[in-house]
C-alpha cells in the first residue's frame, strides 16, 4: 500500500471521528463528562485530521492544494477554542464556542469540497456553493449558540 493511501483512509476514519464527536460535543450538556470527553476525542481526531491533510496536499500540490489551506484554518480555529478554555483565557466561552464550531464548519466545507461532484450531482447545488453554504448556515448558528451561553450578552461587532 502507497504512503498516500495510508493516510488517506487514517485521514478518512480520524475526519469521520471528528464529525461525530463535534455533533456529540455540540449536543451535550455542557458540563464535565460526555461534553468534555467528546470535545478531547473531537480535538485529538482533528489533529489527526490536520496533520494527514497537511502531508497529502504537500505529496500531490498541484491537484490538492486547497486541502492546505482548508486544514490551516480550520485546525486553528480548533486550536483557538480548545486552547481558550484549556488554558481558562479571561471570558474564554466566547472564543471557545466560536473556534470549536468554526473548526466544525470547516470539517464540513472539506468534506462537501472534497465530495463535491457527487454531492452536487445528488443535491443539484453547484459546486462552487459548497465552499459557502456551511459558513452561511454556521455562522448565525455560533451567534446564537455564544448569545444563549452567555445569556444573550453577545458581543455586538461593529
Amino acid at each position: 500500500m502507497q504512503l498516500f493511501s495510508l493516510l488517506l483512509i487514517v485521514h478518512i476514519a480520524a475526519g469521520t471521528v471528528c464529525l461525530i464527536t463535534g455533533a456529540l460535543a455540540a449536543s451535550a450538556r455542557k458540563r464535565k463528562g460526555a461534553h468534555t470527553l467528546a470535545g478531547e476525542v473531537y480535538h485529538l481526531s482533528y489533529v489527526v485530521v490536520f496533520l494527514t491533510s497537511v502531508v497529502m496536499s504537500v505529496m500531490k500540490w498541484s491537484e490538492i492544494a486547497f486541502l492546505f489551506y482548508i486544514a490551516l484554518f480550520s485546525y486553528g480555529l480548533a486550536l483557538y477554542g480548545y486552547l481558550a478554555r484549556k488554558m481558562r483565557w479571561r471570558n474564554w466561552l466566547r472564543p471557545h464556542i466560536s473556534g470549536m464550531l468554526g473548526s466544525y464548519i470547516g470539517i464540513i466545507t472539506a468534506v462537501l469540497v472534497v465530495n463535491g461532484e457527487a454531492v452536487s450531482s445528488v443535491t443539484g447545488i453547484p459546486p462552487l456553493f459548497l465552499w459557502f453554504i456551511p459558513t452561511i448556515i454556521g455562522s448565525p448558528l455560533i451567534r446564537m449558540t455564544i448569545a444563549r451561553a452567555t445569556g444573550g450578552r453577545a458581543k455586538r461587532e461593529v
